[in-house]
C-alpha cells in the first residue's frame, strides 16, 4: 500500500484539486488553516495552556540548538528508516495522536490514517477520535497503527479499548499520563468551545460495550456526559500502569514523561517505551520544553527501551536535532492537522511528503547517510 510520490507529481495533484499552491511550511499552513476553520476550532488546535509559555518554548528551544555538520562523507543514498519494537519503518517520524479531527475535516482520522498508510509510517489514533478503532482499521487494512489510550475512571473501559485495538491489528498502545484533568486553556474559555461536548470525540465510546453498559440509556447527551465523567482520571497511578501491562501482549509506551525518575519507574513497571511530551503545551503551562527534557531522560533510560519525542517538531531539521540528542523517533502533531484542514487526505500526504524530503536533505547536508548514525551528530546550544 505504501507509495512515494515525486514532489512535482504531488504538486500537480494538489494544484488540480485546490487550484492554488499548497502551503510549504508550518507558518503558511497555520495561516491557511485559520482561514478555513471556525474561530473555536482553530483556537482549540492552535492554542496552548495558560499564557502559552510552554507552547512557545517547544519551538523556541529547537531554535537555540545548532547542528554541527560533517562533510566529505558519501551521502548519495540516504536511509531514513528506523526500527521500533522489531518493526522497521521508512521514516523517523510518526503521526501523533490528535483527537476530534472532525474539527479540521469531515474525513478526520480516516484521512490522516490513510495518508500515513500511503507512506508506511505509523498513525497513532486518539481515544477521543471522530471515527472508531474498527472504522479506521477497515479503511486502512494492515498499515501500521498505534492506539493512544486515555485512561477511564472505569478501568474496564480502558482494558476493553486496548483489547479492541489489539484485535484490530494495532501494533502498540500509547498511554497518555499527563491528562489527569484538563489544562487551563484560555482560548477555549474565551470561545466557550468544547469539541468533546459537541460529540466530536465519541466514536470509540459509543461503540464500546463496556462503556455503554454503564449508562442508563444510549442517547447522545448521555453518551457525551459519560465520556466527560470518565475521561479525567486523577487517581491514575503506577499500579494501574502495571495492571494494564498484564492485560495486553502489545508494547506499551507512556506519553507525557518529562522527568528522568519517571522514565526509570516506567522501566521498573515493565513499560516498553517512552514518549517525551508536554502535550504540545496544552496541559501544564510553564513546564520544560520536550526537547530540553529529552537528554536527561535518554541518559537515564540508557538504551533499555525506545525514547520518542513529541511537541515542537516543525521541520526536518528538528527531527535531526531530536535524534542527535537521543530520540529513537519523533511524533508530528499540529503540522499534519493543519494539512488535513487545508486539503483532507491529500493535505496530510503533502505535509508528510514535505517532512520526508526535508529530513532526507537535512541528513545529507549534516553529513549522515543513515538515520541510526544521527546519534553521532554534534548539537550545540547557541
Amino acid at each position: 500500500m505504501t507509495r512515494k510520490k515525486s514532489n512535482d507529481s504531488f504538486l500537480q495533484t494538489m494544484s488540480s484539486s485546490t487550484d492554488e499552491q499548497f502551503p510549504i511550511n508550518f507558518k503558511a499552513l497555520e495561516e491557511k488553516a485559520s482561514t478555513l476553520l471556525s474561530k473555536g476550532a482553530f483556537g482549540y488546535i492552535q492554542s496552548g495552556a495558560g499564557g502559552e509559555e510552554t507552547l512557545q518554548k517547544n519551538t523556541s528551544s529547537f531554535s537555540k540548538l545548532s547542528i554541527v555538520p560533517r562533510f566529505l562523507n558519501d551521502v548519495s543514498t540516504v536511509d531514513t528508516s528506523i526500527t521500533l519494537f522489531g518493526r522497521t519503518y521508512p521514516q523517523p517520524f510518526l503521526l501523533a495522536p490528535v483527537g476530534m479531527l472532525k474539527l479540521a475535516h469531515e474525513d478526520a482520522e480516516i484521512a490522516a490514517a490513510k495518508a500515513a498508510a500511503e507512506y508506511g509510517i505509523p498513525y497513532i489514533q486518539s481515544t477521543v477520535s471522530s471515527y472508531s478503532i474498527e472504522q479506521i482499521a477497515a479503511e486502512t487494512g494492515t498499515s501500521p497503527k498505534w492506539f493512544q489510550l486515555y485512561w477511564s475512571n472505569n478501568k474496564e473501559i480502558s482494558y476493553n479499548m486496548v483489547r479492541r485495538a489489539e484485535k484490530a491489528g494495532y501494533e502498540a498502545i500509547v498511554l497518555t499520563v499527563d491528562t489527569v484533568m484538563l489544562g487551563w486553556r484560555e482560548e477555549d474559555l474565551r470561545n466557550q468551545f468544547s469539541p468533546l461536548k459537541l460529540g466530536l470525540g465519541k466514536a470509540n465510546y459509543e461503540t464500546d460495550d463496556v462503556f455503554l453498559a454503564g449508562l442508563p440509556n444510549k442517547e447522545e447527551e448521555t453518551i457525551i456526559q459519560g465520556i466527560v465523567d470518565n475521561i479525567h482520571h486523577p487517581t491514575l497511578n503506577w499500579a494501574d500502569v502495571a495492571e494494564l501491562k498484564k492485560r495486553t501482549s502489545l508494547p506499551i509506551l507512556l506519553k507525557g514523561i518529562l522527568h528522568p525518575d519517571d522514565a526509570l519507574l516506567a522501566i521498573q513497571n515493565g513499560i516498553d517505551g517512552i514518549i517525551v511530551s508536554n502535550h504540545g503545551g496544552r496541559q501544564l503551562d510553564g513546564v520544560v520544553s520536550s526537547i530540553d527534557a529529552l537528554p536527561a531522560i535518554v541518559n537515564a533510560v540508557n538504551k533499555q527501551i525506545p525514547v520518542l519525542l513529541d511537541s515542537g517538531i516543525r521541520r526536518g531539521a528538528d527531527i535531526i536535532k531530536a535524534i542527535a540528542l537521543g530520540a529513537d523517533a519523533v511524533c508530528i502533531g499540529r503540522p499534519y492537522v493543519y494539512g488535513l484542514a487545508a486539503g483532507g487526505q491529500l493535505g496530510v500526504e503533502k505535509v508528510i511528503d514535505g517532512f520526508i524530503q526535508e529530513t532526507s536533505i537535512s541528513m545529507a547536508l549534516t553529513g549522515v547517510a543513515k538515520a541510526q548514525d544521527l546519534r553521532n551528530v554534534t548539537i550545540v546550544n547557541s
